[in-house]
């Protein structure tokens, strides 16, 4: 009875873990480096309306997180800010995602002085677009991935995997490998 028990426990708790972090989104061809990236319009922190058309000849950095305020994403955010005019000298724009709603971003840019829009996905359908949304922890958030889209609107690099506190330079480095501001 006892290896029944244990066999079941161990059933359940498996269960319940894959249903917390069962990804939603999932990346597809439209997210492959080199095709045209998908579009969006969303609000930022102000309430202002950005599409990805509003970018063209210009880079997009294109920035998705889990949460307002929370360790990672506010580190990852100021890393951002503090690069804020070394983008701009790259003609890069930093746009960060998450599926926190208008009233969260302003709060979160407010308080870290963030110079760059935060657009709220609040239903999500920008991050499904992108393959990033997910469950965490019982939630839906977007997962920490970044997209750089180059000025033709196609996607010109992914990174899947992001350390916040390397993140910014990272990016730098690889819109100078790309090309950009020359």
């Amino acid at each position: 009875m006892k290896h029944f028990i244990t066999v079941s426990l161990v059933a359940v708790v498996t269960i319940i873990v894959t249903l917390l972090f069962t990804p939603i989104g999932i990346a597809n061809d439209q997210t492959a480096v080199g095709s045209p990236a998908p579009e969006f319009e969303l609000p930022d922190q102000d309430g202002d309306l950005h599409s990805l058309e509003d970018y063209r000849n210009q880079w997009v950095i294109l920035y998705f997180y889990p949460k307002d305020e929370t360790p990672g994403c506010t580190t990852e955010a100021c890393e951002f800010r503090d690069n804020i005019f070394a983008f701009r000298d790259l003609n890069a724009q930093i746009l960060g995602v998450s599926l926190d709603d208008v009233a969260s971003h302003k709060a979160f840019a407010e308080n870290h002085s963030l110079p760059f829009p935060l657009l709220a996905d609040s239903d999500g359908d920008t991050s499904s677009a992108y393959g990033v949304k997910t469950r965490m922890f019982g939630m839906t958030v977007a997962k920490r991935q970044t997209f750089i889209i180059g000025p033709d609107g196609n996607i010109a690099k992914h990174y899947e995997t992001v350390k916040p506190d390397e993140h910014s330079a990272q990016v730098l480095a690889d819109l100078k490998a790309l090309g950009a501001g020359s």
